[in-house]
C-alpha cells in the first residue's frame, strides 16, 4: 500500500539546536497512527513541517507517493493535510455551518444558505454526533468546537488529519466521543495522526505507534506488538514506574490549614477539610466540579463569600493573592501560558517574579547577579533542561516550563502549596519528576493540595482524596479506601458522602 504521507530523512535545526534528525515516517490511508514522545522530542516541529509552517533543511515529503513541496499551510491544506489542536480555533460570532466552511473559497456571487446548512449537517452526521449547525459557536463546549474543526477539515476533502493533544482538556465522556470520531474518520479512509501523552488513549484508538526521542525516529510498531512499559522505555530511554502506585505515606505534622463550609455564591459551597504539614490532599472530580474555584478562593483570586479558613490555628480572611502569599500560600496554575509564566521573558526573570522584594537594592534596582544565582540554583535543583537561565521560557518544553513555574513559587517558601493539574500536557518522564518533587515537598513538611483530573496520578500522590461534584463536596476518602471506581462513582453522584 502506498503511504498517503511519507517523510524521508527529514532534518530541521533552529540555530544550534537540532529539532529533527533524519526523521523517517510513513502514514497509511485509513489508519490511526499515534506519535508519542517526551516534551522536546520534536513532535511540534514534525507537525509544523507536515502542515507547511516550517520547511525541512534536508529530506523530502511525499504525498500519495509523489514528492511535494509545502511552503505554506495553504499548500498543505491543498495537499489534503489539516490539523486540530488542544485549543480549537473557531469564530465565536459565526454559527457552526459558517465555521465549517470558513476556509472554503466562495464560488459565485451569492451565498446559497440553504445548501450551506444542508451540507454542514451532512458532514456533522458523518462524524456520528448531534450538533445544530445553525447554533452560534460562542456557546459551544470545547469538545463541540473540536468537532467543528474536524468537520471543517472534512469539508476540504482532507486526506490526513493531525490531532495534537486533542483530549487534554476534555471530560471522560468527551474523550470517548472524540475517539469514536477518530474511528469514524478511519472508516472513511482518512489517515489520522494522533498525538497524545495519554497512553491509555493510544491503546484504544491507534493501529500503529511511532516513538520519537531527541528528534529521531526510535520505533514504529503495530499496536498489537506494543506494551505500555516498552513504549515508555522507548520514549525516555529508561523504565519509568515512579508514579505507578502510591508510596508509603509520610508521618504528618499538625493541622496547618483548616477549611470549614467554604463557598462562593453561585459557584461552590460546603467544602470542608483539614490539611496537615507533610500531607498531600488531592481534589478529584469531573469537568465542571469547580475544583479550581476552591483553589482560586484559597489564593484570593476569587475570594470565598462564606465559610471559615484557619491557618496555623488563626482565622484568616484571604481576599487577594498578596494576602495569600504573605500567609505562606502559593498557587501553581494549570494554565502556564496565561496565568503562570511570562513566555517572552527569560528563565531567571520568571523564577524571580513572585519574590522580587528579596532582590531589590538601592533606588529600587534589582540585583541581577543575585537573581541569576537564584535561577541557577533552581535550574540544578529541579533539573531544568536549559544550558542558560537567560533562555526564553517560551522556548522550553512543557515539562521544563512547569519546573520554572514551580521554582517561582518555591522561592516564596510556602507553607501551603496548591498544584492545579501539575502534569497537564507534559510527558511521562517529566510527570515522574514532578511527582517526585511533590513528594519531596511533603517530606519537608509542606502541606500540599493537588487538583488533578488524572486518576492514576491522584492514586499515586494522595494521602486522602476529596471528591467534588457540581460545586459540592461528594466525599473525602483515605487513600487506603480509594480506587478509580469509587472516585468516579462519587464524582458522578453515586454513593453517599463519607468522612475521613
Amino acid at each position: 500500500m502506498v503511504p498517503v504521507l511519507e517523510l524521508r530523512n527529514v532534518s530541521k535545526s533552529f540555530s544550534a539546536t537540532a529539532a529533527l534528525k533524519d526523521m523517517n515516517l510513513s502514514i497509511l490511508p485509513g489508519e490511526v497512527h499515534a506519535i508519542v514522545g517526551e516534551n522536546g522530542a520534536g513532535k511540534s516541529t514534525l507537525i509544523k513541517i507536515m502542515t507547511g509552517v516550517h520547511q525541512p533543511d534536508t529530506g523530502e515529503i511525499l504525498v500519495d507517493g509523489h514528492a511535494r513541496h509545502l511552503p505554506s499551510p495553504q499548500d498543505a491544506q491543498a495537499a489534503g493535510i489539516a490539523a486540530i489542536y488542544q485549543e480549537p480555533m473557531v469564530f465565536p460570532d459565526l454559527d457552526v455551518a459558517e465555521n465549517i466552511f470558513v476556509s472554503n473559497r466562495a464560488k459565485g456571487t451569492w451565498m446559497r444558505w440553504g445548501e450551506l446548512y444542508t451540507e454542514a449537517d451532512r458532514i456533522v452526521q458523518q462524524l456520528g454526533v448531534t450538533l445544530d449547525v445553525r447554533r452560534a459557536a460562542s456557546g459551544l463546549t470545547l469538545a463541540e468546537q473540536q468537532t467543528v474543526e474536524i468537520a471543517r477539515a472534512l469539508s476540504l476533502n482532507v486526506k490526513i488529519l493531525i490531532m495534537d493533544e486533542p483530549t487534554a482538556s476534555l471530560s471522560a465522556h468527551e474523550v470517548a466521543r472524540l475517539l469514536a470520531i477518530a474511528r469514524a474518520l478511519k472508516e472513511r479512509g482518512v489517515a489520522v495522526i494522533y498525538i497524545s501523552h495519554r497512553l491509555d488513549e493510544i491503546f484504544k484508538v491507534a493501529d500503529r505507534v511511532t516513538v520519537i526521542r531527541d528528534g529521531q525516529h526510535i520505533s514504529t510498531r503495530p499496536i498489537a506488538d506494543v506494551t505500555e512499559q516498552g513504549m515508555v522505555r522507548d520514549m525516555v530511554g529508561r523504565a519509568i514506574d515512579a508514579f505507578a502506585m502510591k508510596q508509603a505515606a509520610n508521618p504528618h505534622g499538625p493541622v496547618l490549614l483548616s477549611v470549614e463550609n467554604l463557598g462562593r455564591a453561585g459557584v461552590f459551597q460546603g467544602i470542608s477539610f483539614d490539611l496537615s504539614q507533610g500531607e498531600i490532599l488531592c481534589l478529584a472530580g469531573l469537568v465542571g466540579a469547580r475544583r479550581t474555584d476552591v483553589a482560586l478562593a484559597l489564593f484570593g483570586i476569587a475570594p470565598a463569600t462564606e465559610g471559615r479558613v484557619t491557618l496555623a490555628g488563626q482565622a484568616v480572611a484571604i481576599t487577594t493573592p498578596r494576602q495569600a502569599m504573605d500567609l505562606g500560600i502559593a498557587y501553581v496554575s494549570e494554565d502556564r501560558r496565561k496565568l503562570g509564566l511570562a513566555m517572552p521573558m527569560p528563565i531567571f526573570a520568571n523564577i524571580s517574579l513572585a519574590s522580587l522584594g528579596k532582590l531589590l537594592r538601592a533606588f529600587g534596582l534589582i540585583d541581577r547577579r543575585a537573581e541569576t544565582a537564584m535561577a541557577e540554583t533552581y535550574r540544578n535543583q529541579l533539573a531544568i533542561k536549559s544550558a542558560d537561565v537567560r533562555a526564553e521560557v517560551g522556548k522550553l518544553s512543557g515539562g521544563n516550563q512547569q519546573k520554572v513555574m514551580l521554582a517561582k513559587w518555591l522561592e516564596t517558601r510556602p507553607r501551603v502549596l496548591i498544584f492545579d493539574e501539575p502534569t497537564r500536557g507534559i510527558d511521562v518522564g517529566a510527570k515522574a519528576e514532578v511527582h517526585n518533587i511533590i513528594r519531596d515537598l511533603a517530606r519537608q513538611g509542606v502541606a500540599v493540595l493537588v487538583i488533578s483530573s488524572d486518576l492514576p496520578e491522584v492514586l499515586a500522590l494522595a494521602d486522602r482524596v476529596l471528591v467534588m461534584r457540581e460545586g459540592r463536596q461528594a466525599g473525602l476518602v483515605p487513600i487506603a479506601q480509594a480506587s478509580q471506581e469509587r472516585i468516579i462513582g462519587l464524582a458522578a453522584g453515586q454513593g453517599e458522602r463519607s468522612a475521613a
